[in-house]
């Protein structure tokens, strides 16, 4: 069996390559989710322990750990890791001048 497949390069935002809307949010969303997941499995915690820290229920817990993310904001994802003990901080600075868009990133 022989396949011929293209090749092409990422722009770095999985969501933004598949053409779906509010890409740099998803993308946002998805890395704030993993950051909670990584923050549940550092803390050795259950999901019925993460969700009486966060005040949510357990099987809110499980979506936001599978990435099922609709339904969750930024905001609520934001106040989740804070609930869980860590700080968040975000900066805003002037996109290169080489970059055709600005952008959101998350830094863990």
């Amino acid at each position: 069996m022989n396949r011929d497949f293209e090749v092409v390069a990422s722009s770095g935002n999985v969501f933004s390559d598949l053409d779906l809307p509010n890409p740099e949010e998803r993308l946002l969303k998805a890395k704030l989710a993993l950051k909670i997941s990584e923050i549940i499995t550092n803390r050795n915690l259950t999901q019925v322990q993460a969700a009486e820290i966060i005040g949510i229920d357990q099987p809110k817990v499980s979506s936001l750990i599978r990435g099922r993310l609709n339904g969750f904001s930024t905001d609520r994802l934001i106040a989740y890791i804070n609930k869980l003990g860590s700080d968040v901080e975000i900066t805003v600075k002037p996109k290169p001048e080489n970059q055709k868009f600005a952008r959101t990133t998350v830094s863990c």
